[in-house]
């Protein structure tokens, strides 16, 4: 039977910012989606709607994308006649309904919510669970269980404190399961945290970011890899756990350089660097922390020259903000190996099948793909879904902390033990596992 209602409404996510959520009503029950929002907006992404109003909620509500998708994408979608099952074609229905490139009619988070309620439907149509049924329409004949990207340390634009790099992250890729895997992450997450207490000389429980990394007052970016790279040996996970960066770089490109002070009363415009010596200071990083083995957005989304510098080297290269789920800039970036690995972010895109379409895009260019949570983050676990419906290698949705995070964890966690015998964890082919 066709669809039968849907409606939306005004919720709250992870940061108290306001948010939507959709519910769809079908022969097999009521089926709900909420949306998850980015901290800072790529301008290459695919847009949100808001209402822009400062006298309510700082200009956040979205009450005009809850409109949109009561009085103009239900009363379609009803009168089309699809089934919930129909993922394709009711994804094509939203995009032509909204007619813009970037969604910036009707509103990436209006979009997102619809499509990932209707694949919640589809999914109990069929009987199945929803990362089967994402497998089911990726055409994904082989499922593995992502490394979990654990956020250890917040810097950047996510904390207050003054280094430069956004997210200090650890890949347990020498886990036996994602059992294992949440057990090596935990126990870091503890020596870490003592670590840093008890350098700062500060009682327990620490502060954390919207992530649920610790944000300790450090001056630079190495200060943060010896902390972590030493809570790793002493954990007992040398060799087994590796380090994985997201500088966000956009967020200290000013005036054509980099300005790695740009959260201090320090910063000096002669002191910029120049892309070729923040790849030097990159390939110092990988050469005093073997254990790095991935950087994600090292340069600026716009800065193409600088990306080349970094990309004839080893390690994982990752396109977030330079690609930010726009599958002309994933073409683009590919074709000039730019990197080697890039972001899914479904809320990025709008719709499920497109989302799906770039992790195609990605596997045949033997390219990594990584799903990952937002700052701005809800009880939905249709993340977690997904990576596993896409075998994605790696799932970056925060710290081992706070419950918008460990849910997702947790929801991989079930599947795993679901899957039973024939749960397959990426581990050491955590970069593409598809490719074997």
């Amino acid at each position: 039977m066709p669809i039968q209602k849907v409606k939306a409404r005004q919720i709250f996510d992870s940061r108290g910012d306001p948010t939507l959520e959709v519910d769809i009503i079908t022969d097999v029950g009521l089926l709900r989606s909420s949306v998850p929002s980015v901290l800072v907006a790529s301008p290459n992404q695919a847009q949100e709607l808001r209402d822009g109003n400062e006298a309510m909620y700082h200009g956040r509500s979205v009450f005009r994308a809850v409109d949109a998708i009561n009085n103009v994408i239900a009363p379609q979608l009803l009168k089309s006649r699809l089934e919930a099952c129909q993922q394709m074609e009711i994804d094509s229905l939203l995009t032509r309904l909204d007619g813009t490139e970037n969604k910036s009619k009707l509103g990436a988070n209006a979009i997102f919510g619809v499509s990932v309620a209707c694949c919640k439907a589809g999914a109990a149509k069929k009987g199945l669970p929803v990362y089967r049924y994402i497998a089911e329409l990726a055409e994904n004949g082989e499922l593995y269980i992502p490394v979990p990207s654990f956020n250890m340390i917040s810097g950047g634009r996510h904390a207050g404190n003054t280094i430069p790099c956004q997210e200090f992250m650890i890949l347990p890729i020498g886990a036996e399961s994602f059992a294992d895997a949440m057990k090596m992450g935990t126990e870091v997450y503890r020596v870490l945290e003592r670590k840093i207490a008890t350098t700062a000389e500060i009682n327990l429980p620490l502060p954390v970011s919207d992530e649920g990394a610790f944000t300790p007052e450090l001056e630079e970016d190495r200060e943060a890899l010896m902390l972590l790279d030493e809570s790793i040996r002493e954990a007992g996970y040398e060799g087994k756990i590796m380090i994985a960066l997201d500088m966000a770089a956009s967020a200290f490109y000013k005036e054509g350089g980099y300005d790695l002070a740009f959260k201090t009363e320090d910063s000096d415009p002669d002191e910029y660097m120049e892309a070729e010596t923040l790849r030097d200071q990159y390939l110092e990083y990988i050469t005093e922390f073997p254990s790095v083995v991935s950087i994600e957005d090292p340069f600026d989304q716009e800065d193409w020259d600088g990306w080349l510098t970094l990309a004839d080297q080893e390690i994982q290269v990752v396109a977030d903000d330079l690609t930010a789920m726009n599958i002309d800039r994933i073409e683009e970036a590919i074709e000039r190996q730019m990197a080697n690995a890039i972001v899914l972010r479904t809320s990025q895109i709008g719709t499920v099948t497109e989302a799906i379409n770039c992790a195609k895009l990605a596997r045949i260019s033997d390219w990594g793909y990584i799903v990952a949570a937002c700052e701005g983050e809800t009880e939905d676990n249709f993340a977690a879904d997904l990576a596993v419906g896409l075998s994605a290698g790696q799932f970056k949705a925060g710290a081992p902390c706070r419950t918008d995070r460990t849910a997702k964890y947790n929801q991989i966690l079930r599947i795993e033990e679901e899957l039973g015998k024939d749960a397959k964890y990426a581990g050491l082919n955590y970069r593409n596992p598809l490719s074997k």
